[in-house]
């Protein structure tokens, strides 16, 4: 049986280096397939007609301005001479987001200029460190290098990381940020377990050692930066989308929880107390404080501007002891709040919240229909879009993983099923309060690294505790499945990334009529 000391701090399979090796090179897989043709389709996809060009306003003049009527055509041809090129009037734009995501597409437009590579290279560069995250959360999770590289593998090769990857929306910059500061928290509970574990090894670890600190309330935890760095990445998703906050708030309550599991297991009598009592004032503290302080400093372009929407609205207002600056934010947050909670507009490709785990309608980005032979086509029809569809082999089987993380999180209290559970609900369950809204199934882009990782804590269960005459058997069903995923992603990759291929292959891909 483990002592109370493994218990806390359970080995890593592998050492070092050797523990990158397989994210690393699952890293440059995803990273070939998100920058290959990263340029293609070379025209302005879906809502890159407001982001793309939000992020060059932010570059010109630190805040979002109006663009004119054929920005559209000005962004294809701005190329690197985007400082120079009159996209904009001299007016502020009203936007519904916060800057820091626009921010960050204008990081690869500064780099590369105003092009479709340069307004999609940090999207492709966030998708690809993304892989590598959930490689090492997983590993570090499972304690297992196949169980992460597994993860690391379905993540590469899901259609809707690699669509949204591939454009310049807020929806990649939002999930990789909300994985960072997952992975954070990870780290901040082993790091908090070890050094308890490490205690009670320096002082003898007998019961009597561990008994001594479990009494009262336990010892004390110490600073914990990686739950500040874990707050920190958590408010710039927030800064990103307001839809950060949900995870925000769930994810400062699952760490809060798993402090209650480590005092439980050092023996401490009243585990949830003592959480309340010596954890959770400190969190609350820090969360506030960092939260407020990270998400206003994204908007000091708009703070320092003379031109930023609704900036001087609190100018002929009566003296108030709040400075006009900051009521002037809180009238624009209200007014962006009413259009979000108001938009029915109907669109072609929305989608019921209901209907994601099913990928029943994925958003076509992009669809050009091409019958004159041109752009290689070699038929006398040709299709090129880009459907931000994800791959179903990994979706479907979420269908049955999702439910058995719920089943272990109850039966057998492992706290990593209640962490992936955590990461779904927090992503997917708000959306469910506005089922009448304009909203669309890319949005879970920022559940997805929640979704593989519950199909691979799956198969990393059903390859436990098998009787040796089942374990061929399992796992020939795992690696069957395994290249089913491979075979899918191959089979999809066309209408993931915009190439040319004729009606008749097109319409092969179509497996459902609501996918058209």
């Amino acid at each position: 049986m483990a002592t109370i000391g493994q218990r806390l701090n359970p080995p890593f399979p592998t050492k070092g280096i050797v523990g990158w090796i397989a994210p690393l090179i699952l890293g440059l897989i995803a990273g070939l397939i998100r920058f290959i043709q990263l340029g293609r389709p070379n025209t302005v996809a879906f809502d890159e007609t407001y982001y793309a060009k939000d992020a060059w306003a932010l570059l010109r003049f630190g805040v979002e301005h109006k663009a004119v009527d054929d920005h559209e055509a000005l962004m294809l041809s701005a190329g690197s001479n985007w400082r120079t090129v009159e996209a904009f009037t001299s007016e502020g734009s009203f936007v519904v987001h916060p800057p820091v995501g626009k921010w960050t597409i204008a990081i690869g437009e500064y780099l590369f200029g105003v092009t479709p590579f340069g307004w999609r290279f940090m999207a492709a560069l966030l998708g690809t460190i993304a892989v590598v995250l959930v490689a090492r959360i997983v590993r570090r999770m499972t304690r297992s290098d196949l169980i992460g590289g597994i993860a690391g593998l379905l993540l590469a090769l899901d259609g809707i990381h690699i669509v949204m990857s591939r454009t310049a929306l807020l929806d990649i910059v939002l999930g990789t940020f909300i994985l960072a500061g997952f992975g954070s928290l990870v780290i901040d509970r082993d790091a908090t377990r070890k050094k308890l574990a490490l205690l009670g090894a320096q002082l003898g670890n007998t019961p009597e050692v561990w008994k001594h600190l479990g009494s009262g309330f336990g010892p004390r935890l110490g600073i914990r930066p990686w739950r500040l760095l874990a707050i920190f990445f958590l408010t710039l998703a927030v800064s990103v989308k307001w839809s950060g906050l949900w995870f925000l708030a769930i994810f400062m309550i699952m760490t809060l929880l798993w402090d209650v599991g480590t005092l439980r297991t050092i023996g401490v009598d009243r585990p949830w107390i003592a959480t309340l009592v010596k954890s959770a004032p400190a969190a609350f503290i820090a969360t506030v404080v960092l939260t407020i302080a990270v998400y206003l400093t994204s908007w000091t372009g708009w703070f320092l501007s003379d031109t930023g929407w609704g900036r001087d609205w609190a100018t002929d207002k009566p003296d108030s002891w709040v400075p006009d600056s900051l009521r002037s934010l809180a009238n624009y947050h209200s007014e962006a709040w009413n259009f979000h909670v108001n938009l029915d507009s109907d669109h072609g490709y929305q989608s019921n919240p209901l209907s994601w785990p099913f990928m029943t309608r994925p958003t076509s980005f992009v669809y050009e229909s091409i019958k004159d032979g041109s752009q290689g086509c070699p038929t006398d029809r040709c299709s090129q879009q880009v459907l931000a569809l994800g791959n179903p082999i990994i979706w479907w089987a979420a269908l049955l993983a999702v439910p058995y993380q719920l089943w272990n999180w109850l039966s057998n209290r492992d706290w990593r099923s209640g962490a992936i559970l955590a990461g779904i609900i927090a992503g997917w369950v708000p959306w469910l309060l506005y089922l009448d809204r304009t909203i669309f199934t890319f949005y879970t882009v920022a559940y997805l690294p929640f979704l593989v990782m519950a199909v691979a804590f799956t198969i990393m269960k059903l390859l436990q505790h098998k009787p040796p005459q089942q374990q061929p058997v399992v796992i020939a069903l795992i690696g069957i499945y395994l290249l089913a995923v491979i075979a899918a992603a191959w089979w999809f990759y066309p209408i993931w990334t915009g190439e040319v291929i004729p009606y008749d292959q097109w319409k092969l891909r179509m497996w459902m009529p609501t996918w058209i």
